[in-house]
């Protein structure tokens, strides 16, 4: 089955750049971000490893993620980075846009990203929005971009989901 987003569903590096706000601090602060989209296994499961960096904070994250179980309008995706563990969630798909979002009442987590593609179909336009139980809340507007070489491997990305 293919997928028309060549971002997530097809090999490849890709960066973004855009504002974030956090909740803690009253002006948008500039994030970096790259994401390394590894080939479907067998079953189908696309490993990506995503690093994002906010301007003014020390620590960069690092994000595995895992979808599974694609269909031409659906998604599962597996969510495991080093501050709340591993996450499941839903993704949905369009011919314009993929989104997901995960909920985990039991840490009282939730969010949501989307992506949606432009006229040019190597640039996404991004929007993400996450809340944690202490009513941490982080938003990040901007943009993906595909980028032909390989991007420089990090200590922080070596354990996956």
């Amino acid at each position: 089955m293919k997928i028309k987003h060549p971002f997530i569903f097809e090999e490849g590096f890709w960066l973004g750049e855009g504002k974030a706000t956090i909740s803690e601090r009253k002006k948008k602060l500039p994030f970096y971000t790259s994401w390394e989209v590894r080939k479907a296994d067998k079953s189908g499961k696309i490993i990506c490893i995503q690093k994002i960096q906010i301007t003014e904070l020390s620590e960069m994250m690092c994000n595995h993620f895992a979808f599974y179980h694609v269909t031409q309008k659906s998604f599962h995706i597996q969510l495991n980075n080093q501050s709340i563990g591993k996450v499941i969630g839903n993704g949905l798909l369009s011919p314009k846009m993929i989104g997901w979002e995960f909920r985990l009442k039991k840490f009282r987590f939730e969010g949501f990203e989307f992506y949606e593609k432009t006229s040019d179909p190597e640039i996404y336009l991004l929007h993400a929005e996450y809340v944690t139980s202490q009513d941490f809340r982080t938003v990040l507007h901007g943009k993906m971009w595909k980028k032909e070489e390989k991007i420089k491997e990090s200590r922080c990305c070596e354990s996956g989901p």
